[in-house]
Formats: structure tokens, sequence, C-alpha cells
């Protein structure tokens, strides 16, 4: 039996560039989505489509709490978050196809 994950993730631009958070419980789908620029809104305004940091929740609740908490986090807060699990700032989505990058061009 499949059990359902959820993620809360951190998109940016670049190191130390604009952040984004959001949550999913398709990771490799919503990060393309952002990757292809497949709807308007922040993140395709800003360009920010570099996966570097995301974590695993075992309920939809968990995820929208902690989603809603790093947003009103500070910066500086997100910025120790990411570099705790990607001190290099190294775009993770090719991680989570296996190594493949299908950035669009």
């Amino acid at each position: 039996m499949n059990e359902k994950v959820y993620f809360v993730y951190l998109l940016a631009s670049g190191r130390n560039g604009t952040l984004y958070a959001g949550s999913t419980s398709h990771l490799v789908h919503r990060v393309f989505q952002h990757k292809s620029g497949t709807f308007d809104g922040f993140t395709r305004m800003h360009r920010v489509d570099r996966l570097v940091w995301f974590e695993v929740h075992g309920s939809a609740r968990e995820m929208v709490v902690r989603e809603r908490r790093i947003k009103e986090w500070q910066r500086a807060w997100k910025i120790e978050l990411i570099e705790a699990m990607n001190p290099r700032w190294h775009d993770l989505y090719g991680e989570l196809l296996g190594g493949v990058s299908l950035r669009p061009e």
C-alpha cells in the first residue's frame, strides 16, 4: 500500500537570491511547473525555480502548518535552513529525477 507523502519546499532564484516557500504532494511535478513557468505568479515573475530545500511530511495538516510557519520566518532563518541541508545551494531537482536534469529551455 502506498502512503501519500507531503512536501514543504524552498525555491531560490540563485544563491542568496529571491526565496519562495511552497507545499505539495507531488514535488517533482510542482517543481517542473515552476521551472517551465506553467502558471503565472511570483515564481514566474521573479524567475524563482531552483529547488534548494525540501522536507517530507506524513500528513497534509503537518505540511500546511510547517509551510505557514516557514513563510512567517525571517529571511536569515530560511537561509540557515537551506544551508544546513544544501550549503552550496545546488538545484536539488536533478536528484529527485535520479541525477537527470530536465530544465526547460
